[in-house]
């Protein structure tokens, strides 16, 4: 097994403030608009990119929420481990809301696909767009892709990108694993 560093600290760091400067030039004052991140791993760039926006950039008061997929996934029961689910917290109208979900990895489409199944459960937002760390662009098996993205990485199958966040991992850093 080998790892290479995609992505050191520094590099997150860099990534983190363009993503909000992104967000800024398109939300503005973010009156209307609302951060979702994506169980569990999506998270931690939610909660990021929150304090940035609120603490670097002087954003008043956004919207964050957490959704949990899991049982919205089209694969959940075709596994023999048992299903260990997150907590959603949503404490706020979805309806007429536009929606940013936020995760760290997109790969093949299906998580996003997921979460715009559960979302409906909250009402009918008037948007949804999509932000993400790492986009593994030839790996989709959905036609889906991020409005925002930190960073294009092609992976082939037997590789696998694995996002390590401070506040969980102890540091900030991406690596591409090959098997």
């Amino acid at each position: 097994m080998s790892q290479k560093v995609l992505l050191n600290s520094k590099e997150v760091t860099i990534i983190l403030h363009r993503l909000a400067c992104q967000l800024i030039e398109k939300h503005l004052d973010f009156s209307n608009t609302i951060l979702v991140g994506i169980q569990p791993r999506g998270v931690f760039l939610a909660e990021r990119l929150k304090q940035l926006l609120e603490n670097e950039y002087k954003v008043p008061e956004i919207s964050l929420g957490y959704l949990d997929i899991t049982f919205f996934r089209d694969d959940f029961r075709r596994t023999d481990k048992p299903l260990e689910a997150n907590k959603t917290q949503i404490n706020f109208i979805v309806e007429d809301k536009k929606v940013i979900f936020i995760d760290d990895v997109l790969f093949t489409g299906r998580s996003i696909r997921s979460a715009l199944t559960a979302i409906q459960s909250f009402g009918r937002p008037s948007e949804i767009e999509l932000l993400v760390l790492i986009d593994r662009r030839f790996s989709r098996h959905l036609p889906i892709q991020p409005d925002y993205r930190g960073r294009q990485v092609d992976a082939i199958n037997g590789e696998k990108v694995i996002v390590s966040w401070k506040e969980n991992d102890g540091e900030d850093v991406v690596h591409l694993v090959t098997n």
